[in-house]
């Protein structure tokens, strides 16, 4: 009898296990790009890859989705629905899911993705091309007056990237293309 209950509860949990696991791999990974399967391409005027993803909710043809950030030669963000789920393959150029997964954008606690900390700058910078994040974060930690950093992707707030150094830590807001952090 024990030994029954047993065996169905092990197998209630490896069910909820992976029901888990299959959710979790569901969700739009930012940094990942799908290349293959495009069927349709267009210009997402908000910058926000959650638009992409409600694009592809709303086309019974679209299988998997990616959403390309401004860049020099696109000038503005892209979103490519696509007819087939092709392999992720790791790049910062995008954020890519499957039909069915929302957008959910990375939290370590030290990077926030798509935040902005409005306010309380004290300096502001361009970034070189190719320069990222990294760079505007190691401004800061290097700055004893700063406290927080905002960086702006490059098609956000003009052509290039751009660094803000901040002397106050203000409340973080969501904004596609941006990424923040607090230092001290």
């Amino acid at each position: 009898m024990w030994g029954g209950r047993l065996l169905r509860a092990c197998l209630v949990t490896l069910a909820f296990l992976a029901a888990a696991t299959a959710m979790r791999s569901a969700y739009a990974q930012a940094n990942f790009d799908r290349p293959g399967g495009d069927y349709l391409s267009s210009t997402v005027p908000s910058g926000d890859p959650a638009d992409c993803a409600l694009v592809c909710e709303r086309d019974r043809r679209c299988r998997a989705w990616s959403f390309n950030y401004p860049n020099d030669t696109a000038g503005s963000a892209v979103c490519w629905l696509k007819n087939s789920v092709p392999a992720r393959v790791q790049d910062d150029c995008c954020v890519s899911g499957v039909r069915g997964a929302g957008v959910v954008e990375p939290r370590n606690g030290a990077i926030e993705t798509s935040i902005d900390r409005y306010g309380g700058d004290y300096r502001g910078f361009e970034l070189k091309r190719g320069e990222g994040d990294e760079i505007c974060k190691a401004a800061c930690a290097g700055d004893n007056k700063c406290r927080a950093w905002t960086y702006a992707r490059p098609g956000y707030l003009g052509k290039d990237a751009h660094c803000f150094l901040k002397k106050e830590i203000k409340p973080p807001r969501r904004k596609p293309g941006f990424i923040s952090g607090v230092v001290r």
